[in-house]
């Protein structure tokens, strides 16, 4: 079978010459991205506009340069991302917007909408089938994601404290899942309410659909009902106050399978691409409100059409990369005892595991990790 094609450039540029924007747009033209049908169609770019604190998120301008792209072929192009599952400045649509704009994201620096996939509250979800799906048979995605005609990934490569890196898969598979979607790929488990923040409002109970929620008419405060309660994670998406908490009860192998097939269920049967920045590699993800200095150098923008021959390409040449003094990853290797793991993503995080996504992606069809890569 024929290899997939992984573009690489460096982040050289030449003064007299055109700028790393500019350069991105020739890397997407060489690998082939116009090849795709755009005229006419709604194109979601799915990106991570980062935490508010967080300034080691991909600059405003790559995202520009790909919308500026896609316009010039043809296609209706808006940025997107899902909210998120833990409190933080991204758990719904209005603080994820007012979030994005504080990071630099608006229509008129990237040049099209920016539109929130999973709606207001995280609830606006579709269930969208998994091809070959081990461990989960129906992902739950964001509307607007699945509304698209064609799918783009732009993603920030860095590190994670869990999955070991943030690349692709996970920029899709987690990004693009609603939070109740989030929630099934974290947690195994059911959920608790903090009496101490509920309401009592019973918003919650409305989303409930299995008579897993019972309000407590004494106390004004709303409980959970185990036996009923199918862990699925509705209520969470419309708690406004974060009484309702989910406890992790994944293995990170878990995490990861999970992951893939939840990519699979937001590329398959729609044109789709992908694209990697190695740059500003934090060791953690851009979900912290905050980031460290980076662990390694910056190494180049990556493009494919296949997820995951993207993602192998990516952390095959980080850990050809040498560890940058006084990050994270320089800091453990000192440490008297510790034991290298000849991996720079577990020596960063030694508790993370990055191997099992990548072997299940491939197991379930989403694209193949042998691939030839293709330099401009």
């Amino acid at each position: 079978m024929e290899k997939s094609k992984v573009y690489f450039t460096d982040f050289h540029t030449d003064p007299r010459g055109y700028g790393l924007p500019e350069k991105l747009k020739k890397l997407l033209k060489t690998a082939g991205i116009d090849k795709i049908d755009f005229e006419g169609k709604f194109v979601a770019i799915k990106m991570h506009f980062g935490e508010l604190g967080n300034i080691s998120f991909l600059r405003p301008n790559y995202a520009r340069a790909v919308v500026d792209l896609v316009k010039s072929l043809g296609g209706k192009p808006y940025l997107t991302d899902c909210n998120t599952m833990y409190p933080g400045s991204r758990k719904n649509a209005l603080e994820h917007l007012e979030c994005a704009w504080q990071n630099g994201f608006t229509p008129l620096t990237v040049g099209c909408p920016i539109l929130i996939g999973d709606g207001l509250k995280g609830t606006d979800d579709v269930e969208v089938p998994v091809r070959n799906g081990e461990f989960v048979k129906n992902a739950k995605i964001g509307h607007a994601v699945m509304d698209a005609d064609i799918f783009i990934s732009l993603t920030h490569f860095k590190g994670h404290e869990a999955a070991g890196f943030g690349g692709t898969i996970k920029n899709i598979g987690m990004g693009c899942g609603s939070r109740a979607g989030k929630c099934e790929m974290h947690s195994d488990g059911k959920p608790t309410i903090r009496k101490d923040s509920c309401r009592g409002c019973r918003l919650c109970q409305k989303e409930c659909a299995n008579n897993g929620l019972v309000y407590d008419e004494k106390e004004h405060k709303m409980t959970v009902d185990y036996d009923h309660c199918v862990g699925c994670g509705r209520c969470l998406g419309a708690c406004n106050f974060d009484a309702i908490r989910f406890r992790g009860g994944n293995s990170v192998q878990m995490l990861g399978c999970r992951m893939a097939e939840y990519t699979q269920a937001v590329v398959d049967g729609r044109p789709n691409f992908h694209i990697s920045l190695i740059v500003d590699v934090s060791p953690n993800c851009d979900c912290h409100g905050e980031n460290d200095c980076p662990i390694l150098p910056n190494i180049g923008m990556f493009c494919s059409f296949d997820p995951l021959a993207l993602d192998q390409a990516c952390v095959d040449a980080c850990l050809k990369a040498s560890p940058l003094p006084g990050s994270m990853l320089a800091s453990n290797l000192q440490i008297p005892g510790f034991g290298d793991y000849g991996d720079h993503f577990t020596n960063t995080h030694p508790d993370s595991e990055w191997k099992t996504c990548l072997a299940h992606a491939e197991k379930i069809g989403l694209g193949s990790r042998d691939y030839e890569l293709i330099k401009m």
